[in-house]
């Protein structure tokens, strides 16, 4: 029985490996075949492109995600200065100051209760604090070592040591002592864990942050609008970046200089007498706020504007006060220095401190308590929509006369202007004749050809933009008929949820070589399929900046000669610029030419 069953084994052995070996010689065959027929080429071609570069006067302004402030140099396009105007909103209607209503103060006298006394409601301070806008990598730790990757030496090391004390930086984490401060260990007997400032690494900052800035916050007197009456108050009201609204401007609320720095601020507990062997103003923080402006506001103002009105019309309702206090205005001092801030006016409040006289019915005395409130400026609705109007104001110098003369001429560029909120670039491919490229599409398909890649290469025009410039890390190309984006989100490679780690596949993220811009290539291979494949119409396309290429809504602003243009938001937020090289470049140029780029596999 033993013996059969090996035979039967060997048998079905032999089989196999007869058959094994008969399909390889089979595969043999059928691979030499495709090899010497050789149904299948690949190649390269390579199309003209024309850019188009146009004008824009104005962008809306109004309802943005973040809003610029202060004054940037640019070295091609010259000064921008930006200033805001912004509502303030109460964080509660009618607000009661202290433990009772004004109207039950008023009769404190007559009433026949102890505890109804006069509270006299007083500011002690008034504070605005506007956070600076912060990627989403500012904190991000990949090595859980405490120290996010942009300042981590080595970021999948948890063991490193950035400040060289001889305690590496997770246990430093461990311990609650500064990663970045030798002189903090955890080994002190005066040590106190976790009151240190963490460090975020901001990139809404351009300019020298060691030198201080010069602001001036006022009162509004202008009334933003939230509906437009020239629509029936349908439609939302829009405000564009080159009004002026600096005859609006009434009472000074604060006028001096703000210290930038990218280290949260720490607020400490008061110290309680009745603990002897702890001073809680310096052991216990109460309050973390991320780094950002905070500067004093005038305490009068808010002791006759705010506090004195308790229960009268102005703080009844929000537009009661709206229409009362119109808003604040911020701009850079007589002379700012050369510093932009991106700021996020939703995470934005005015905090105002005062004490009042408070009945103690335990003890039958009346102490001095303190409370705080808050006015708002816009806010995030629950719907993800916009609580609140503000404006930014915009004003660009004049560009010189080389930029002048390339804007709105309808002439094939040799040079490409990209300026966040003031150019935009119209590309068409193949053909800028009437009949749209159609030679050279038909002639693709006839040629059979599946589209492998398709890119347009914008390479960076350094001699012209000079080594101090500050480049966009992204340019968009969307259509410039419909405004949508030319890829699909669905297909397209992601690493992080961070704007420079989505939609790898389309790319158009700038190239460095030595710390300078070298090009941006922008794959638009699904573009062209659609046309090529699906017929889709060869449209125009446009080329911008982008500040988050997440975000592709536009806005209807003026173009020249006050035409209306679409312009993608997340540009018009960002005071960056670049000069890339067109397609009509001289021949010293020819190899930095904007061209198409496809990339083809093609059956013989």
């Amino acid at each position: 029985m033993k013996f059969y069953g090996c035979l039967k084994a060997s048998a079905l052995v032999g089989a196999l490996f007869l058959l094994n070996v008969s399909c390889e010689e089979e595969l043999d065959t059928i691979g030499e075949g495709v090899i010497g027929g050789e149904p299948f080429t690949t190649g390269k071609e390579v199309y003209d492109v024309f850019a188009f570069n146009k004008s824009v006067t104005a962008v809306q302004t109004n309802r943005l995600p973040l809003y610029q402030l202060g004054t940037y140099i640019d070295p091609v396009y010259g000064t921008r200065t930006a200033s805001i105007i912004s509502q303030v909103a109460l964080s509660s209607t009618n607000p009661t100051f202290g433990d009772s209503s004004q109207a039950t103060e008023d009769n404190a006298n007559t009433d026949g209760d102890d505890a109804t006394i006069p509270e006299q409601e007083t500011v002690k301070e008034v504070f605005l604090y506007i956070p600076f806008q912060q990627p989403p990598s500012s904190l991000r730790d990949s090595d859980g070592d405490g120290v996010p990757n942009e300042f981590d030496n080595d970021s999948t090391n948890p063991n490193t040591d950035e400040d060289e004390d001889g305690v590496t930086d997770n246990e430093e984490r461990v311990i609650g002592s500064d990663p970045f401060d030798p002189n903090e260990d955890g080994t002190g007997d005066d040590f106190i864990a976790n009151t240190f400032e963490r460090t975020f690494d901001l990139d809404s900052i351009y300019g020298d942050r060691s030198q201080t800035f010069d602001l001036m916050v006022s009162r509004s007197t202008f009334f933003l609008r939230d509906l437009d009456p020239n629509t029936n108050f349908e439609d939302a009201q829009t405000y564009f970046s080159n009004q002026d609204f600096s005859s609006f401007i009434g009472e000074t609320l604060f006028n001096g200089e703000v210290t930038i720095s990218n280290q949260e601020m720490l607020f400490f507990a008061e110290d309680d007498p009745e603990t002897e062997d702890v001073d809680e103003s310096l052991t216990i923080v109460e309050t973390r706020l991320n780094p950002g402006i905070r500067v004093p506001l005038d305490i009068s103002f808010f002791q006759e504007n705010i506090l004195d009105k308790e229960g009268q019309p102005e703080l009844l309702s929000q537009n009661n006060f709206r229409d009362f206090l119109r808003g604040i205005y911020l701009t850079g001092g007589p002379d700012p220095q050369q510093l932009m801030f991106l700021l996020d006016l939703t995470q934005a409040n005015i905090t105002i401190t005062y004490e009042y006289q408070d009945y103690n019915e335990t003890d039958d005395v009346v102490e001095t308590a303190e409370r705080d409130f808050v006015i708002n400026l816009i806010q995030v609705g629950p719907n993800g929509g916009v609580i609140g109007n503000a404006v930014n104001t915009i004003s660009n110098e004049s560009f010189s006369p080389d930029i002048i003369n390339a804007l709105d001429a309808e002439e094939n560029a040799s040079r490409i202007f990209v300026k966040g909120g003031a150019t935009l670039a119209e590309i068409r491919l193949f053909d800028e004749l009437e009949n749209g490229g159609s030679d050279f599409i038909n002639q693709i398909r006839e040629n059979n050809w599946i589209i492998n890649e398709a890119n347009l290469v914008f390479y960076v025009d350094q001699s012209t933009l000079g080594a101090n410039a500050v480049e966009p890390p992204r340019l968009y190309l969307y259509n410039a008929e419909t405004n949508q984006a030319i890829f699909n989100p669905a297909t397209e490679s992601d690493t992080t949820e961070e704007p420079l780690g989505r939609f790898l596949n389309y790319d158009g993220i700038l190239e460095k070589e030595n710390g300078l811009g070298t090009k941006y290539t922008i794959r638009i291979t699904e573009h062209i399929n659609n046309i090529i494949v699906r017929d889709s119409t060869n449209a125009p396309l446009a080329l911008t900046l982008t500040s988050d290429i997440r975000n592709g809504v536009v806005f209807e602003s003026l173009g020249a000669g006050d035409s209306k243009i679409d312009v993608p938001v997340m540009s018009s937020i960002s005071p960056l610029g670049t000069v890339l090289f067109g397609s009509n470049v001289d021949a010293a140029n020819q190899d930095k030419k904007l061209k198409l780029e496809i990339f083809y596999t093609e059956a013989n």
